[in-house]
């Protein structure tokens, strides 16, 4: 940023000593921000000696064309007639260009460097995983198990760290979501491996105990390939990532080719046109040929289908026409195809959405009470293995319900995250429903087996807690048809503090009861309409890159699953849960606090002071809700008061944010109209910096994660002995 605004200023033969004055802060922020990043990839270099001699030399490179700015750009070294109140700059503007690409050009070594460091430690971590599950694999002694996953899972909790810094630097969203879904696997793996590994030492000959072991094993193998793949953006044996294509897409993508016909007539070939159509309603035979789709749906999903047929021949009729002889009469013809075109695009995508959404809702409504998880576990203790059999067909039935759902709503998810967490959704259900009947035979085989008993358990809460989070997608789903969220960023991954507790007795998690709802429920409605306010700004800004909106998006996304907890709904299951985002909460509003510093350092206006004291009435919020979030209680009237305490102080710091936004936005406007009222160049954003190179930091971002839970299965690995 700053190097472009350099290169960039305008070759005017005179210049005042304001301007000149600026360039020259621009030059030194320049070499000062050049000398702060060069430290850092020195120590890397120093850490790391297989790279440390390509490092050094590339960092010697950036810190010499630092320099070369900051002395171009000096003021002092300038030659110039004193009595000459306009000044002329950059004698040698050329060794400015020159300087600056060998800068970019060493800066962007050392970032690869870096990165190629960072995926070797995730690939050595992931090693050391792989090497110790193989161990895990083959134990026989229960002590010998014991010692062995408690280096387990201390090697996931580096890997769960490792990777979830590289989560959160993944720019490509599709990729992130993937990360989040291979992790969350891992993450609930990790507590059935515990259970099923136990289950199988104390009933070593049986083989459905055997299976279900096998099948986590297998799980987790998968999911810490797909982990490397993302990270080294490759596929095994070379193969191409083919991602299976979503009716939504293919009809975007159909209706982009149809309108820019109105741009350029020969862009494209009708054959390729004819082709994208026969695509998406080959799709649409997922939903017509399902049979859980109703018949009405199915009538009307085959009726537009013909339709968009017919509709596709009319405008191709036009456009050869309109090819050969552009008249008035004809283009008007062809404007008319193409919106009768798009119109049944979108009327079939309406009639696949609805079709879709509405099963899933019947389905989730259906399968609430899991009367079927209810019925395995009693009669798995009564060792009914008669009914048993029965209702793990009942289960099986279910599943493959869940997975067709799944299938069809990928299809209408409307953004790639949420296409990929609709896969990650659909693996799950068939991953988890036989894992459930190998359980469940394990038990009607051994009755009186608490850990049998116990890794049911288990098995059946990763089946509820899926069930829970598809109703929290579904409701995405619909907010992105109706655009009333747009793309939001998809926590698959959430902290369940206690939820997977080696110790299942030791903690148990509270929940609000219906009474407490509706105390909170003004409360949420107010939370609830914030975030609306607070999207509806954001949306206004021209740059949704710009690190004030992407910190205020993050923070509305986070206080609407704290109004969607006062509904009882949503990822947040327990007071723990909402007690942690409030915590991450806070966090993000300090972040925005630096980032709002950093921008009043650019600001010459009026406004400047109000900026600054709302950016410090932030810093002051966001640290009492960290306060009364970490604050420790017990008994339920407490609980519910903290509750009440957290949403009211994440609601206050919504209204400041809704306040904010519109001011960082009115001055960014007033400096692209030409008022003035910014600095001719930011300076380098050394709070950023410092905040960057933060040692707990790193700590704070993988908490995000579910890295405790993972050390809650270390810690608590004393528990096994005693039983």
């Amino acid at each position: 940023s700053q190097i472009t605004t350099l290169i960039n200023h305008k070759d005017k033969p005179k210049r005042s000593d304001k301007t000149l004055q600026a360039i020259q802060r621009v030059g030194q922020a320049v070499n000062l921000a050049v000398g702060r990043f060069v430290t850092v990839g020195e120590a890397i270099a120093n850490e790391n000696h297989e790279l440390k001699e390509e490092m050094s030399v590339a960092c010697i490179e950036a810190r010499r064309a630092g320099e070369t700015i900051a002395q171009l750009t000096d003021v002092a070294s300038l030659d110039h007639p004193e009595s000459d109140s306009h000044i002329t700059i950059f004698t040698d503007k050329t060794g400015v260009v020159k300087a600056a690409r060998l800068l970019l050009s060493s800066v962007t070594k050392v970032l690869v460097l870096a990165d190629r460091i960072v995926i070797k430690q995730i690939i050595t971590s992931r090693n050391k995983v792989l090497a110790t599950m193989e161990q895990l694999e083959k134990v026989s002694s229960f002590q010998e198990f014991v010692q062995i996953f408690s280096q387990f899972g201390n090697e996931m909790v580096e890997f769960a760290h490792l990777t979830g810094d590289r989560q959160n630097d993944l720019k490509d969203e599709k990729k992130k979501a993937r990360m989040a879904a291979s992790r969350a696997v891992l993450e609930k793996c990790t507590m059935m491996l515990l259970t099923a590994s136990k289950t199988c030492l104390r009933h070593p000959d049986c083989e459905s105990a055997r299976i279900n072991k096998n099948g986590v094993f297998h799980r987790m193998r998968l999911a810490l390939e797909q982990v490397i793949e993302i990270v080294t953006d490759s596929r095994p044996n070379g193969e191409n990532e083919m991602a299976p294509i979503s009716i939504y897409s293919g009809i975007k993508e159909f209706k982009n080719k149809v309108e820019g016909l109105r741009e350029n007539l020969y862009f494209l070939s009708k054959e390729n046109l004819s082709t994208m159509l026969e695509v998406i309603l080959e799709h649409t035979e997922d939903f017509t040929d399902s049979a859980y789709t109703s018949h009405e749906h199915r009538e009307h999903i085959l009726e537009l289908s013909k339709q968009a047929k017919m509709e596709l021949e009319q405008l191709v009729s036009v456009w050869m026409q309109a090819q050969n002889q552009k008249t008035k009469d004809l283009m008007e013809d062809l404007e008319v195809a193409i919106l009768k075109t798009c119109q049944c695009m979108n009327e079939l995508k309406r009639e696949v959405h609805s079709a879709a959404t509405s099963l899933a809702a019947d389905l989730l409504k259906y399968h609430t009470d899991h009367m079927v998880l209810k019925a395995l576990k009693i009669t798995g203790v009564e060792g009914n293995l008669e009914a048993v059999a029965e209702y793990t067909c009942k289960l099986s039935e279910q599943k493959e319900q869940l997975v067709e759902m799944c299938r069809l709503l990928r299809h209408v998810s409307g953004t790639e995250p949420l296409e990929i967490t609709c896969i990650h959704a659909e693996d799950t259900f068939q991953v988890t429903g036989p894992q459930i009947i190998s359980a469940a035979e394990t038990l009607a085989l051994h009755p009186s087996s608490k850990i049998a008993k116990e890794n049911l358990e288990v098995f059946c809460e990763a089946w509820e807690s899926q069930l829970s989070d598809m109703s929290m997608l579904l409701r995405e789903i619909n907010d992105v048809f109706e655009g009333r969220r747009g793309e939001k960023r998809v926590y698959l991954s959430l902290p369940r503090p206690g939820k997977h507790n080696a110790n299942l007795k030791a903690l148990k998690p509270v929940k609000l009861d219906t009474e407490e709802q509706a105390k909170i429920a003004k409360l949420g409605l107010e939370l609830h309409l914030l975030t609306s306010d607070v999207d509806s700004e954001t949306e206004k800004w021209e740059d949704q890159e710009n690190e004030i909106v992407q910190h205020g998006q993050g923070m509305s996304s986070m206080a609407y699953s704290m109004y969607l907890f006062t509904r009882g709904e949503g990822l947040l299951k327990t007071t723990q849960d909402l007690f942690h985002q409030a915590e991450i909460f806070a966090t993000e509003g300090t972040k925005l606090a630096s980032a709002l510093h950093a921008f009043s350092d650019q600001v010459h206006d009026d406004d400047k002071p109000l900026l600054l004291l709302e950016a410090e009435k932030l810093i002051s919020m966001c640290k009492q809700l960290q306060v009364t979030a970490k604050a420790p209680v017990q008994g339920k009237s407490p609980t519910f008061t903290k509750v009440d305490a957290c949403i009211l102080k994440t609601r206050n710091v919504m209204t400041l944010l809704c306040q904010l936004l519109p001011l960082c936005c009115k001055l960014l406007r007033k400096n692209k109209a030409g008022n003035g009222c910014l600095k001719p160049a930011p300076l380098w954003r050394e709070e950023r910096i410092r905040t960057g190179t933060n040692a707990h930091a790193s700590e704070r971002r993988a908490e995000t994660f579910g890295i405790k839970t993972l050390e809650n299965h270390v810690t608590n690995m004393t528990f096994l002995e005693s039983k």
